[in-house]
């Protein structure tokens, strides 16, 4: 079964950016959803940006639009979240996940689709 590991996660000032990165291994599929989840304490899990490995189309909540950056490189197997315009406050954990069957196109960002999940990197600042 696949194996995800997050990092990137650290302290950068207010306004600036992030980039975070989920190197999964252990997969045999060839075109599945890779999605990043954030959660903050206190708040459910949410989905923010999904990546079609196979097509490369990719689906944003509409809270992170304009602001958050789902990318791959398929050479390293690697998934990447670039963040911008980060605000001080609510600090949240990102995590990065893969179904174990493709999940219809409205219920990718949706936490209960996702059957392997990464051990998560902290972001101290909002996004």
């Amino acid at each position: 079964e696949p194996e995800l590991v997050e990092s990137g996660g650290e302290s950068v000032q207010a306004g600036g950016s992030l980039r975070l990165s989920c190197r999964v291994s252990g997969t045999t599929q060839r075109r599945y959803y890779m999605t990043w989840f954030r959660q903050a304490p206190g708040n459910e899990r949410e989905g923010v940006a999904a990546l079609h490995t196979g097509t490369g189309a990719t689906t944003y909540a509409d809270s992170v639009k304009g602001r958050l950056t789902i990318s791959q490189d398929d050479a390293k197997n690697t998934l990447y979240l670039q963040m911008t315009s980060l605000k001080p406050g609510n600090p949240g954990r990102y995590y990065c996940a893969v179904p174990s069957v493709v999940p219809h196109l409205d219920t990718v960002l949706r936490p209960a689709k996702y059957a392997y999940w990464g051990q998560g990197t902290q972001v101290p600042f909002s996004s």
